[in-house]
């Protein structure tokens, strides 16, 4: 018995001596005590560093790339859930989207998101025929309210790209001409547009942006539109509309188009003048939407509000995960409700007869 408590005594001296040991050489190995190669290299960068100090500079911008970012303090009124900022109109659907009022929203929470992703969006327009006349109100204004901070890519689609404006763009956006065909009929332009938003998601918008706003030119942008509106796929409703019926909704009602919807269908009337997403969001609405008016044509169908129809047939399907209030979509003919804060996105008044006027100018 004490020769077996003597081998475990030596056994347990001969452990503790080993782990005694690696211990000492690790305090002395990061000491720079032994294995002076390792201290020589050290003290040569530090000499480096001291008589180059742009290389410090150099090298201390690389390591920020493995950093993690520190946001500053986030100080804002907190949210209460007994008291909601608004509860004179509807901010949320049945499923669960946000419908987008003033004062539903913190833009500064909201901008320390999206500027750590570094999003480009993209706006479309189409300036065809007369409508070249709006675009440099409409680009001006929106370098002053749409996305302010982040990089656009304004893509005009027109059938006279020499008619476009030159005008002064921010850093980081772009004006980009898409040239289309020039169709005779204003109800053509509109139909085709759906076509066109989709083969360019396909072909461009993937490999060059990361939401894309689809908006009509004739408008000037008066107020903040920011990354508030952005998600996979929004809808804005119609200013004409938005306290309505649905048996009010001016659907398409015919059963044989496409865009057929019944009178006990839908949730809202949505403008065909601003909707968006990401950009696979944006393809498969804009593709399903030409497929239907595709289908509609060969069997001699016109719906009766043209890409508005098949965009409001979509959505009864394809619910939007945001809604946009029509602070973002106005005419200021149609005078200045209490609930409406704010007119982010206004009609330019013009002569529609004229403008629309199917002549070959």
């Amino acid at each position: 018995m004490a020769r077996e408590w003597g081998l475990k005594l030596n056994t347990g001296c001969w452990a503790a001596g080993v782990f005694i040991t690696l211990f000492c050489l690790s305090v002395l190995w990061n000491r720079h005590w032994i294995f002076p190669i390792k201290n020589i290299y050290t003290t040569i960068q530090e000499s480096n560093n001291i008589e180059n100090p742009k290389e410090t500079s150099r090298l201390d911008s690389i390591s920020l790339h493995n950093e993690v970012i520190k946001l500053p303090r986030m100080i804002y009124t907190q949210p209460s859930v007994l008291s909601p900022p608004r509860n004179d109109i509807l901010v949320m659907t049945p499923w669960f989207a946000p419908i987008v009022w003033e004062g539903t929203f913190n833009i500064d929470i909201l901008n320390e998101n999206f500027r750590q992703r570094n999003v480009t969006i993209g706006l479309t327009a189409f300036a065809v025929k007369k409508y070249t006349v709006f675009v440099e109100t409409f680009i001006k204004t929106a370098e002053e309210h749409f996305m302010t901070g982040y990089k656009v890519n304004y893509y005009i689609f027109t059938d006279k790209p020499e008619a476009l404006p030159t005008v002064s763009l921010k850093e980081g956006r772009k004006l980009i001409p898409v040239h289309v065909e020039k169709y005779e009929r204003w109800q053509e332009v509109s139909m085709r547009r759906m076509e066109m938003i989709s083969r360019l998601s396909e072909t461009r918008f993937v490999n060059e942006v990361n939401y894309v706003v689809c908006v009509d030119v004739d408008m000037r942008f008066a107020d903040h539109i920011g990354v508030e509106i952005l998600t996979e796929q929004f809808g804005t409703l119609h200013p004409g509309f938005y306290g309505g019926k649905r048996e009010r909704f001016t659907y398409e009602r015919r059963n044989q188009s496409q865009a057929y919807i019944p009178s006990d269908e839908g949730d809202f009337y949505y403008a065909g003048g601003f909707f968006g997403g990401t950009v696979l969001q944006v393809s498969r609405l804009t593709k399903a939407c030409h497929e239907a008016m595709m289908e509609d044509k060969k069997n001699g169908i016109e719906a009766v509000w043209h890409d508005e129809s098949y965009l409001n047939k979509y959505f009864v399907y394809h619910k939007p995960t945001k809604i946009l209030s029509p602070e973002y979509l106005w005419d200021n003919g149609m005078g200045s409700p209490p609930i409406l804060k704010k007119k982010r996105f206004l009609a330019v008044p013009k002569n529609h007869a004229a403008i629309r006027s199917n002549d070959k100018k």
